[in-house]
């Protein structure tokens, strides 16, 4: 091929980059707490579960000598353990109690905030309506704060099954990464059962996927093809992919590296959107920005809906001077 019909293929390729995207403020403080803990006692650290939801993430630290168990009867009495993003219910900080572990809780402010919210409405003995994923560890952890007074709706069906003991007492509560418009539809039809239905006191989706989403909105409809880094048991990652469909793009796909990419994928298309997924390190974004510049996709642009300034404090017992334990 010579360089004027490669460089005529070439044309009008572009990709465009949303932004924000990746890491938010809550897997950030989980992975540097994780990172801390091994800093200043060394390997082995036990995380229950994955400590947030990213191949990348957890393949890495597991490298560096974190050894992730599915629950903390796995781990040696008085060990170490730090609980994931996700949260955890208060028999699981019970069962950690009683085998003596050294605790140090990573769970995003953002999902303790909706553990709050359910304490708060079962104290007011509400029925508490948790709109999410059955069998994501946050709801589990989030439907723990009250297992009598919680009901799980995660499907329009399930909305059909909700029994309350007094409607006019009926509160809905959501996990933080779910799509916006899927939980206010969800809302509404469970409003049509229960009209004095009560609202959270804030929003429950959290600031990072209500804003990724808002940006691959933004995009979608000029793509004919959106990536988005992420991992597959990652709930925020995957709405974002049924978020672009639902926006316009005419395709979208989740993947966690550039190899996933089929590149049949690309036959035809001008206009790749990428984005990802709250728990994704910015470098899986660049090596797949890198790989599609190998393609012709070298023209990058930008779209920028939100510029995100929050942190969190990292857990009291690696910010102050007392040890842990």
């Amino acid at each position: 091929m010579t360089a004027a019909s490669q460089e005529g293929q070439q044309a009008g390729k572009r990709v465009l980059l949303a932004k924000p995207r990746g890491y938010c403020a809550g897997v950030d403080r989980a992975v540097v707490t994780v990172e801390k803990v091994l800093e200043k006692y060394g390997p082995p650290v036990y995380v229950r579960k994955e400590i947030v939801h990213n191949r990348h993430v957890v393949e890495n630290l597991r490298e560096r000598g974190v050894i992730f168990v599915e629950d903390v009867s796995e781990v040696p009495e008085g060990a170490r353990v730090v609980f994931s993003a996700h949260g955890v219910s208060p028999a699981v900080h019970q069962e950690a109690a009683d085998r003596d572990l050294r605790t140090i809780d990573a769970t995003c402010p953002l999902v303790t905030k909706v553990h709050k919210e359910v304490n708060r409405f079962d104290r007011e003995d509400y029925d508490i309506l948790l709109i999410g994923h059955e069998g994501h560890e946050e709801v589990e952890g989030t439907a723990g704060e009250a297992p009598d007074n919680v009901q799980l709706v995660d499907t329009a069906e399930d909305v059909d099954k909700v029994e309350v003991r007094d409607p006019s007492k009926v509160v809905w509560l959501s996990q933080t990464t779910l799509s916006v418009d899927e939980t206010m539809e969800r809302v509404d039809q469970l409003r049509g059962r229960f009209p004095h239905l009560a609202d959270p006191p804030s929003d429950d989706i959290c600031y990072a996927t209500s804003n990724r989403q808002v940006a691959v909105k933004a995009m979608a409809a000029e793509c004919d093809l959106v990536l988005v880094v992420g991992s597959t048991n990652s709930s925020n990652s995957k709405r974002l992919v049924e978020v672009a469909l639902q926006a316009g793009a005419s395709a979208a796909h989740l993947i966690d590296y550039p190899n996933e990419v089929d590149e049949a994928w690309l036959d035809g298309v001008r206009t790749v959107g990428v984005t990802s997924g709250a728990s994704v390190p910015d470098v899986l974004v660049m090596e797949l920005l890198d790989w599609l510049a190998e393609r012709g996709w070298s023209d990058v642009d930008e779209v920028t809906t939100a510029n995100e300034k929050i942190s969190f404090a990292l857990p009291r017992e690696l910010r102050d001077s007392s040890p842990v334990r």
